[in-house]
């Protein structure tokens, strides 16, 4: 029997190289992809909803102290005083009012809603707002939590050690993420932003009218924050699941007159959480929630502030106060007149209101249907430098430079009717994007921003809400009214209007332009003390 060939030993195969761990940079932006909405798609949200049992639109604490506020008075405040407001009651409450208070109760047929002075998409509402107080009269040192619907505040927690030396206001922002998730699914995180953007802006408007500035403290870690907030304090927020009832905390902000805002520091906010003496439970905002959105708590997780990145502050400002009337009588349009064509000097004006303090991070596209002296057509405000033309830019060169309006170039020009057939096709089918004198797209460099610090997703979304407020109420002062549009279709909005920059996202769109009101909707006055105001 022949000798069997001897078989060399087996090699072992090579090992593969590890997988690269996955970052926290790595979800967000594959949770911006996952939840875009496409022409043969829309990103996943539920396929019922239950209109009867929605979300609890107020939240509220058993077993706390409430003190009423005082209304504001829009008479008193149609202008920065010449002496800032003193640190009081008084001016505690027209800063709530104004920036998250109840304007208008509105009800057609059987259905009643509110409106309030922080828009929200789907009027869901999932911002709450919380008040930092030490050293201010009639007023006990400690956190307090605003109750929108009767315009006052519940103590939350008692402060033994003040958070800072008074008189000191600070205002603290949360999301109810569930309320955004129970109508839009897994697209909710976003909407939660540009809301927490829009309550920002106006807070910052409301502080302007009581002669005072808003300083943001962007770089304190969302732990830190929520431990001041006492949204880590799982057992005062009890319900069946952890993601329908818990708040996730967004900013801290800073609010005073400009030579009299508080020192605050983390070491100080921590002393004052751990003294605290905490009362009163969370209110339940859904008892039998219908489906889970996983994915919102996991882009949540990952694009919390941590401790020791450094943070830019947002790049904007108000660029002009605004009437206490115009903050009041704000609302979203429903429908426009497709007829109105918007004054050109209006439209200057606009494009300055949205103009950065500093280096603005979002650009805008523009699909200008009727303002007068310009041709229709898809337009670019390059409030960032890398939405300027740069000669190694694909499509630079059809870039064109608009004669007295500094920064905005025009991208292409159309007649109207094929114009408005492309807003009404890239915001979802909406007629309100093609009856518009303006639909907005608000564009950002997301994936290099989100690399350098994932919680910087938020702070994009928020910019783009706190310049969506600018909006409205830019608007509202010209004899017009806006309205955010979530629902757009991202990929063809990026190949129309950003072709060449592969790393540029829309982040929201707006449109404004003459409303066309429904007869058939009553309006009430928001509190019984107040004068009804112009719907």
């Amino acid at each position: 029997m022949p000798d069997l060939p001897v078989m060399p030993p087996l090699e072992a195969a090579p090992a593969e190289p590890p997988a690269a761990p996955i970052t926290p940079a790595d979800l967000v932006l594959a949770y911006h992809r996952r939840t875009r909405h496409r022409f043969d798609a829309y990103a996943r949200g539920p396929s019922t909803l239950d209109w009867d049992a929605q979300p609890a639109p107020f939240r509220h604490f058993g077993g706390t102290r409430r003190i009423r506020l005082p209304l504001a008075c829009a008479e008193a405040c149609a202008a920065p005083p010449a002496t800032p407001a003193a640190a009081d009651l008084t001016a505690l409450g027209t800063l709530l009012h104004l920036s998250f208070g109840i304007t208008a109760w509105k009800r057609l047929g059987p259905d009643r809603w509110a409106v309030r002075a922080n828009p929200s998409s789907g009027n869901l509402h999932p911002v709450e707002a919380y008040v930092l107080v030490a050293g201010l009269p009639d007023l006990e040192d400690g956190l307090y939590h605003y109750l929108p619907d009767v315009h006052a505040l519940e103590l939350r927690a008692a402060h033994p050690r003040p958070f800072a030396a008074g008189p000191a206001l600070a205002v603290g922002l949360t999301s109810v993420m569930w309320r955004e998730m129970w109508k839009y699914g897994e697209r909710a995180f976003r909407y939660c932003q540009l809301d927490t953007g829009h309550a920002l802006a106006c807070l910052h408007y409301a502080a302007a009218l009581l002669g005072w500035r808003v300083s943001d403290r962007p770089g304190l870690a969302s732990a830190a924050l929520a431990r001041v907030l006492g949204t880590d304090r799982d057992e005062d927020f009890p319900g069946r699941r952890p993601d329908v009832s818990r708040e996730e905390v967004e900013l801290l902000a800073c609010v005073g007159p400009a030579d009299g805002l508080p020192v605050v520091t983390a070491d100080a906010l921590a002393e004052a959480a751990d003294a605290a003496r905490w009362q009163g439970v969370a209110s339940e905002v859904d008892r039998h929630p219908m489906f889970r959105w996983p994915v919102v708590d996991e882009v949540a997780a990952a694009s919390r502030r941590v401790s020791g990145v450094p943070v830019t502050p947002l790049p904007v400002a108000i660029p002009r106060p605004a009437s206490a009337r115009h903050i009041l009588q704000r609302r979203s349009a429903q429908r426009f007149d497709p007829a109105h064509v918007m004054p050109r000097e209006d439209f200057v004006r606009l494009l300055d209101a949205l103009r950065p303090v500093a280096g603005g991070r979002l650009g805008l596209a523009l699909f200008i249907h009727r303002v007068d002296g310009l041709a229709p057509g898809v337009y670019l405000l390059a409030r960032a430098d890398w939405l300027r033309p740069q000669p190694t830019r694909a499509g630079a060169s059809a870039l064109q430079p608009v004669t007295g309006c500094p920064d905005l170039y025009c991208l292409s020009t159309s007649e109207s009717v094929p114009l408005r057939r492309l807003a009404r096709s890239l915001h979802c089918h909406q007629d309100i994007a093609a009856n518009a004198c303006i639909a907005f797209g608000l564009l950002a460099q997301l994936e290099r921003e989100v690399a350098d610090d994932p919680a910087r997703y938020r702070d994009l979304l928020r910019e783009a809400g706190f310049l969506g407020q600018v909006l409205y109420l830019e608007a509202e002062a010209m004899g017009l009214r806006g309205t955010g549009v979530g629902c757009y279709f991202d990929d063809p909005v990026h190949e129309l209007v950003i072709a060449g920059q592969r790393d540029a996202h829309s982040l929201y769109h707006f449109t404004i332009g003459l409303p066309v009101d429904d007869g058939r909707i009553e309006t009430g006055p928001a509190y019984p003390a107040t004068l009804e105001m112009p719907s």
